[in-house]
């Protein structure tokens, strides 16, 4: 199943991509969004690494980190049974039905600024037991 995202919102002077999850009994505070920024970064990895066409951008979640769960990226050309497939600015991504829950109501984006440049996840739902919020 794929759907197309259209809704953009801007927060504190940041655009974002809102990602509904498609979750039955989800609202609108479990949507997924992941800013300009991001979206652009994505974007330019493709084109600078040389990504194949076809491939699209994967979304998921894995045991680690401090609060026992990490998020991770990375590109892939195989979509799953299990997998919900999503398109937004112009950027396919798909997440697996187990991360999918996991990813609810999280936000993501991409900092480029003096202490380092990265991806990072938000999440309403982890606990701020140390700096990395993961």
């Amino acid at each position: 199943m794929t759907e197309t995202i259209t809704d953009t919102m801007t927060e504190t002077g940041v655009e974002f991509e809102r990602i509904p999850t498609g979750v039955e009994g989800a609202d609108s505070d479990e949507d997924i969004l992941i800013s300009q920024s991001a979206i652009n970064e994505i974007h330019n990895i493709l084109e600078s690494s040389n990504v194949p066409d076809g491939y699209f951008l994967r979304i998921g979640t894995r045991g680690g980190g401090c609060s026992g769960m990490s998020y991770v990226l990375g590109f892939d050309a195989r979509v799953g049974e299990e997998d919900r497939v999503f398109t937004s600015s112009n950027l396919r991504i798909a997440i697996d039905s187990k991360s999918l829950f996991y990813m609810m109501g999280v936000t993501i984006d991409f900092i480029d600024d003096v202490q380092g440049k990265g991806f990072t996840f938000t999440s309403p739902n982890s606990s701020l037991t140390c700096g990395c919020h993961g």
